[in-house]
């Protein structure tokens, strides 16, 4: 009976949030596909569109830990690397509508290919999709020795909360393999700090929700190999607090800030 005012939709890969149009989506097979419009012609109510991530680092700012910041970065380690950037109290988007994509970032020049088709992009030595492949290798000559005997060495099979429950079991190797993602990703971080001087980074994702505790060693020590000394001082760095629903939320706010 609820009366509905408006849409918000997170979506995966490049926005054009004015238009209302998601650029390109791999994974759907969307191309330059007007959702906002097809959402504001099937409901009659004003719908509008943005990349997840930033909705997620949104939804956080908004209504997380880093509320009371006016610049915020927002890394989320997951099947990917998803990153959203808040400026002077608002997303950034920059010229083309898809700022943020901080997975895309190159930390090693000759590194694994990425799925973008670049080599050595954080994403494709960082991410969830690329721990798992490590993992698996470990599994398959008898290093994991929990993985193996719980998931075998499908990628499919090794998720987030399996790869904390390894390193729980006393699998070093892949409490190795998890480190040094993290450390990885904290170099990533270290980079947008030197360019941005964020007050807040935000970290979230499956990954930093089943493993909190040693992403946030592991970030924070890179952080202070990797950063300059001054804009060090004023940045700091909390974990996500609302897990899944982040991205609802950021949406849900922004469609009511828009209205």
């Amino acid at each position: 009976g609820a009366k509905i005012c408006g849409i918000g939709v997170g979506v995966p890969g490049p926005t054009d949030p004015v238009a209302g149009i998601i650029m390109d989506t791999p994974n759907l097979g969307w191309k330059k596909f007007p959702l906002a419009d097809v959402l504001n012609k099937k409901f009659g109510v004003a719908a509008v569109i943005d990349n997840d991530v930033n909705l997620g680092t949104y939804g956080e700012w908004r209504f997380g830990k880093v509320k009371d910041c006016k610049h915020v970065i927002g890394i989320f380690p997951g099947t990917g690397i998803g990153g959203g950037i808040i400026v002077n109290g608002a997303l950034y988007h920059g010229v083309s509508g898809a700022a943020g994509e901080v997975g895309h970032m190159t930390i090693q020049v000759d590194g694994p290919y990425c799925g973008c088709g670049k080599r050595g992009c954080v994403e494709a030595i960082a991410s969830r999709l690329a721990i798992a492949a490590d993992i698996a290798a470990l599994a398959a000559r008898g290093d994991a020795p929990y993985i193996l005997k719980n998931c075998g060495t499908d990628l499919a099979n090794i998720r987030s909360s399996t790869i904390a429950k390894a390193i729980d079991a006393g699998d070093k190797m892949v409490e190795g393999v998890v480190r040094k993602a993290a450390f990885y990703t904290g170099i990533a971080t270290a980079n947008l700090v030197n360019v941005f001087s964020p007050e807040a980074i935000v970290l979230g994702g499956g990954l930093v929700e089943a493993m909190e505790s040693l992403y946030m060693e592991e970030v924070t020590r890179a952080l202070k190999i990797h950063t300059m000394p001054y804009p060090l001082k004023f940045v700091k760095v909390v974990p996500a607090k609302l897990g899944d629903d982040a991205v609802v939320m950021g949406a849900a706010h922004l469609i009511a800030e828009r209205l």
